[in-house]
């Protein structure tokens, strides 16, 4: 079981909240979900997250693996959190 934790910013207009960005890693059937954003954003997300990994040189693990963003309340701006 591995846990990272990430802080960053949303950018939403003329302000930058805080975002919290944990990554989980454990055991079992390979699968990568990302829970806080909506779930188009979240479609989304994944392919761009693996796609960015992969370009940057890195192994996608063959693992479970969970990413949490907070505050989820960012449903509507979900996109944002991931692009930049």
């Amino acid at each position: 079981m591995s846990l990272a934790v990430v802080y960053s910013r949303a950018s939403l207009g003329t302000s930058a909240p805080l975002v919290t960005v944990e990554v989980h890693l454990s055991n079992g059937l390979p699968s990568f979900s990302i829970v806080g954003l909506g779930e188009t954003a979240v479609k989304e997300s994944r392919d761009r997250v693996r796609s960015a990994l992969k370009n940057s040189g890195f192994d996608f693990p063959t693992r479970r693996i969970t990413v949490g963003l907070a505050p989820a309340d960012f449903r509507n701006a979900g996109v944002v959190l991931i692009c930049q």
